[in-house]
């Protein structure tokens, strides 16, 4: 949610800060519903100091055994114009909270303009793609040569955009999570922790998912929504409340089921993981202070980049341009995976600040220690990371010639001494 204030200071600025994610001028609209509502408040206190005037005159006259029939004539027309101005601030209020709720965030100075993914920016790369001795896999048919990544049997059960895994690959789904949840939670300082996977209304709005992506989730029969990140549920612990600046930054840190419609993505992906219903990731949320967001954005993005590197991945940061950065994020840091299969990057983590974007929503504050009063906190959110992906690309990075799948050192602990999977 926007600050009104910006608007008002500087209406042109706003609307060309907009203009880079495309949205058309929003900055006139928005200020006359401002202007309707203020205006509505303005002559409500007026009345109000009137009614409360003429409540005092009308005592006075009865107790002086005056014709008090004009001054309540007065007062009931007050009333009634009290009630119309309260339904006009009402209307007012919530056509210019309509309006911007639906507005994706401002983003940084440094963001780099552009129309989609194909304009977002390199910015370094951790290893060089392998030349394999032998043609590379794709991970769906390393997994089912192997008998172990049944697609029929999840589309029988489910339908499409499901997996079920079997045996060594499903034991290297919950080493992958249990690694990077441990990583995080005992050398990065975040606080492991475990969240409802079904939420209400309020906190899928805290995070931005409603009203904009309603047609992006699932929803259940009694109201509720599943998460489609872990995001969710944690950034929504600060919902409502005032933290103490010492308290700052929280740092968490959670490995849960997410679920996805993928409505806008009919016809990509349709094979193997990439893309699923239901899909396991680690996910980083930290709640800090304006003056710290930026240098945790970076502690986070750094965080994800180690678990790919000791996953022995090869990978590439990227910071997105203007048309592919999300609606809450302000900037936004992808880490793209080689996969040797496909031979493509593909997206793998993404760690974003919102600035103080979801704390308006949530009326997320912090009392800082030398000023009066609070302010919003600043959110971040990275995957740290996704768990399918991971699974992915171990399976076509660690491919043999021979049909096996070499294990990552740092997952010994969590599979029971194997070293290749095969």
């Amino acid at each position: 949610m926007h600050d009104i204030r910006i608007v008002r200071a500087d209406p042109a600025a706003f609307d060309a800060a907009l203009a880079r994610r495309g949205v058309e001028p929003v900055a006139e609209t928005i200020l006359a519903q401002d202007n309707a509502r203020r205006s509505a408040q303005t002559a409500l206190q007026e009345l109000q100091s009137r009614r409360n005037q003429l409540s005092k005159e009308i005592g006075m006259a009865k107790r002086q055994g005056a014709d008090t029939s004009a001054l309540e004539a007065e007062g009931t027309a007050i009333r009634e114009r009290m009630e119309a101005l309260e339904a006009e601030a009402k209307t007012a209020d919530a056509a210019q909270t309509a309006l911007l709720e639906t507005l994706p965030n401002l983003l940084d100075a440094d963001v780099p303009d552009g129309k989609d993914e194909s304009d977002n920016v390199v910015l370094h790369q951790h290893g060089n793609p392998p030349n394999l001795p032998f043609t590379p896999k794709q991970h769906f048919e390393i997994g089912e040569a192997l008998g172990q990544m049944d697609f029929a049997s999840a589309a029988k059960l489910s339908g499409a955009r499901f997996t079920v895994l079997k045996g060594q690959l499903a034991r290297l789904e919950r080493a992958l999570g249990q690694y990077m949840l441990s990583l995080h939670a005992d050398e990065h300082g975040f606080t492991e922790t475990s969240v409802p996977l079904l939420v209400n209304d309020a906190t899928m709005y805290g995070t931005g998912q409603l009203p904009k992506f309603k047609e992006d989730l699932f929803r259940t029969d009694d109201g509720r929504w599943l998460i489609p990140t872990a995001e969710v549920p944690l950034t929504n612990l600060a919902a409502g409340e005032i933290l103490a600046e010492d308290a700052l930054p929280q740092r968490y840190t959670a490995l849960s089921y997410c679920f996805r419609s993928e409505a806008g993505s009919a016809g990509r992906d349709t094979r193997g993981m990439l893309r699923q219903h239901q899909f396991a990731k680690v996910e980083m949320v930290c709640i800090t202070t304006p003056e710290e967001s930026a240098a945790e954005h970076e502690r986070m993005t750094q965080c994800a980049e180690r678990v790919l590197t000791e996953l022995g991945l090869v990978w590439r940061r990227v910071v997105l341009c203007s048309g592919d950065t999300g609606f809450s994020s302000t900037k936004t840091y992808d880490l793209e995976v080689w996969l040797p299969g496909q031979g493509a990057w593909r997206e793998i983590s993404s760690c974003s600040n919102c600035r103080d974007f979801q704390a308006r929503r949530m009326a997320a504050r912090y009392r800082p220690k030398d000023a009066k009063g609070t302010a919003f906190v600043h959110t971040l959110n990275g995957s740290g990371v996704a768990v399918g992906r991971a699974l992915i690309a171990v399976l076509e990075t660690h491919q043999q010639e021979d049909g096996r799948v070499a294990i990552p050192a740092v997952l010994a602990p969590w599979m029971g001494g194997l070293t290749h999977i095969g």
